[in-house]
């Protein structure tokens, strides 16, 4: 796929805010507003943007107690594991890694009680071999 220079510029502002205007858009990028509803429609089309989603808000986020789990899993149970933990909606993102774990789930509770009922859920799931987790205290970077 081929992604020039103003629709990575483009992709960057609607990371920002995926509601934003095509006219404001197109003010900020220095290009028409034709311009970047067709560089929009492109990008659809060619798969580069699937679809736009919900980013909650900081205040919200900041209420909630997050973790990342890594997780060791035994041989062949990686499609078990990873069906298992899609089910659990307090999984919001599941990485596949190497090095001595295999995946990486980042995880997010109201509580810590609730946090430690969900680590200990993760560690219970048949093929699950081991887990260890880490609290994530803040977010520096969120792109």
């Amino acid at each position: 796929m081929q992604v020039s220079t103003k629709d990575q510029e483009l992709l960057a502002l609607l990371g920002e805010n995926a509601r934003m205007p095509v006219a404001t858009l197109a003010r900020r990028l220095g290009l028409s507003r034709t311009t970047v509803q067709a560089r929009l429609e492109r990008l659809e089309r060619d798969g580069v943007i699937s679809g736009y989603g919900l980013k909650l808000s900081d205040a919200y986020l900041s209420g909630l107690v997050r973790a990342h789990v890594l997780i060791t899993i035994a041989p062949k149970s990686l499609s078990a594991v990873t069906a298992e933990l899609a089910a659990i909606r307090e999984v919001t993102t599941l990485h596949s890694v190497n090095g001595p774990f295999d995946l990486i789930a980042v995880i997010a509770a109201a509580s810590i009680a609730e946090l430690d009922q969900l680590i200990d859920r993760i560690g219970e799931l048949a093929g699950v071999e081991r887990t260890l987790s880490s609290i994530i205290l803040s977010t520096r970077i969120s792109r």
